[in-house]
């Protein structure tokens, strides 16, 4: 039998995707014993690891109301896809190119020297830190030095080799319809993923935060220097709230009010997306009552999948569209009269 599970849909017609024209909403959460779980066969996206804990967890998130849920998300290979025109798709960061080439090859010196450092067996975690704030700091001075511009993250977002899963932009439009704030989290830089943001999605979301590297530009257009404190790999997480510099004035309405940085600590619920087991660490620093964790696993699926259903409460392998997600917020917010 098959214990793929199929969440309950509350999309008006409207709203509704043609992906979801299929769907038929089921009058209740299907329940299932903690042992049974559906291995990923060939054309399955989904697997769970414990489809009761999961039903509890959806419920308890229900009870308390789309007002306590805030939505903490990784951006590249989580948001953005795995494979993209059958290449390995570009991320945030590695996409930027500079207009003096000279510089991109530097950065990417220090890349083939801290990358194999920040997953060395051998270095402790504080080490680690203090590499990743030596690696982000010259990356940082480089950019600057070589005068990047604007007008250079435009051309290299336009040129890059990056998209967005089918989906991310009526999920995004669904979170917005509930007021339930999106949280972006991501090691690299706030202003290429805007950009990304403008030129694939072609809008912008008042509900959606970016906590990110924010850069500061000259009327020049040319790179000055850096808002807030240094947001490296290894302090991705709730505490970087604190040092994220604001966001919304540079993207979207100005005028629409958002939730600061204590009240989103008060909504205690979370739905946490992620493509990396590390990225668990992202609810770090936030007392929360119920987390929901969704891991994509793009590659190496078959190696991976035990790890990743140790980790997540709901798995998604081989690229997927985030259709299985929306499915799985509504059910959240489900109002159950």
């Amino acid at each position: 039998m098959s214990l793929r599970l199929h969440f309950q849909s509350i999309f008006t017609p409207n709203f509704l995707p043609r992906h979801f024209s299929h769907y038929t909403p089921r009058a209740s959460f299907p329940t299932f014993s903690s042992g049974e779980m559906e291995d990923v066969k060939s054309g399955s996206e989904l697997t769970l690891a414990d489809p009761v804990l999961l039903h509890a967890k959806i419920d308890a998130i229900r009870s308390a109301g789309p007002q306590k849920l805030q939505v903490i998300a990784d951006f590249d290979a989580t948001l953005t896809k795995f494979w993209v025109n059958g290449t390995r798709g570009q991320s945030s960061h590695g996409l930027l190119q500079q207009d003096n080439p000279e510089y991109n090859a530097k950065r990417q010196q220090l890349y083939d020297y801290y990358h194999p450092l920040e997953f060395s067996p051998t270095l402790g975690l504080e080490e680690k830190r203090k590499l990743m704030e030596e690696w982000w700091g010259r990356t940082h001075g480089l950019l600057m030095e070589g005068g990047l511009t604007y007008e250079s993250i435009k051309q290299s977002v336009a040129n890059g080799n990056i998209a967005f899963r089918e989906g991310v932009s009526e999920f995004f439009e669904f979170l917005e319809e509930q007021d339930i704030p999106v949280l972006i989290f991501s090691a690299g830089l706030a202003d290429i993923i805007e950009e990304v943001l403008r030129q694939k999605l072609k809008r912008s979301f008042k509900n959606v935060k970016i906590v990110s590297n924010r850069m500061v530009f000259n009327d020049d257009g040319q790179l000055v220097s850096f808002k807030g404190k240094l947001i490296h790999s290894l302090n991705k997480n709730e505490h970087a709230l604190d040092m994220a510099a604001p966001v919304l004035e540079h993207f979207g309405d100005i005028d629409v009010p958002t939730d600061d940085n204590d009240l989103l600590k008060k909504r205690t619920n979370v739905l946490l997306l992620g493509d990396h087991t590390g990225d668990l660490g992202m609810s770090d620093g936030l007392n929360y009552d119920t987390r929901i964790s969704v891991g994509f696993l793009n590659h190496n699926v078959e190696n991976s999948l035990s790890i990743y259903k140790e980790a997540f409460d709901v798995v998604l392998v081989n690229d997927a569209p985030m259709w299985e997600v929306i499915k799985l917020v509504s059910q959240m917010c489900l109002n159950e009269k």
